[in-house]
């Protein structure tokens, strides 16, 4: 189960007219912490991804599923609909299968969760994308920072580019 935090910044995220994406990242972000807490461990930073996005599901959030893995049933409706139509559909947890699950999760590596392999997560993620959809995400970025951030992100480039020519 979700910690309340995280169900709070969710909702605020909502209520701030952030995409679904960005709500579940709540979610993720708490996974993440739990691995380092030593809570339990994940196989691969998509693992720990795929869990945080999993209670995110659960907890109401309309995440699409991803791209060619959604089925053609639930790609053609709203995300909205397709979140509702799996709380439906959802199966009963039952206990002896939750305790093997985290029973198995806790022999798992924490290594998922270091920065290191959350970047190389990021760097794979980005390869994967086109020069267009990168541009877009960019401007979009740029538009949602505000100036105090462009500011920031300014320099933090300028930084940057002044290690790499070392």
């Amino acid at each position: 189960m979700p910690e309340r935090t995280a169900i709070e910044r969710a909702r605020r995220d909502k209520r701030a007219g952030k995409s679904p994406s960005t709500q579940a990242g709540e979610f993720v972000r708490e996974e993440i912490e739990h691995i380092r807490e030593g809570k339990h461990g994940a196989r691969s930073t998509e693992q720990a991804i795929a869990i945080g996005l999993s209670l995110a599901r659960k907890a109401g959030i309309a995440v699409p599923a991803q791209g060619k893995r959604a089925s053609s049933k639930r790609a053609s409706t709203s995300p909205k609909k397709a979140a509702r139509a799996a709380s439906k559909t959802g199966k009963a947890t039952y206990a002896k299968r939750s305790r093997a699950v985290t029973r198995a999760l806790k022999r798992e590596s924490h290594a998922a969760a270091t920065p290191k392999a959350l970047s190389a997560h990021a760097k794979k993620a980005a390869r994967n994308r086109t020069a267009s959809e990168r541009s877009a995400s960019a401007r979009k970025a740029v538009k949602t920072k505000g100036a105090k951030g462009r500011a920031a992100a300014a320099r933090k480039a300028a930084q940057t580019r002044k290690r790499r020519l070392r």
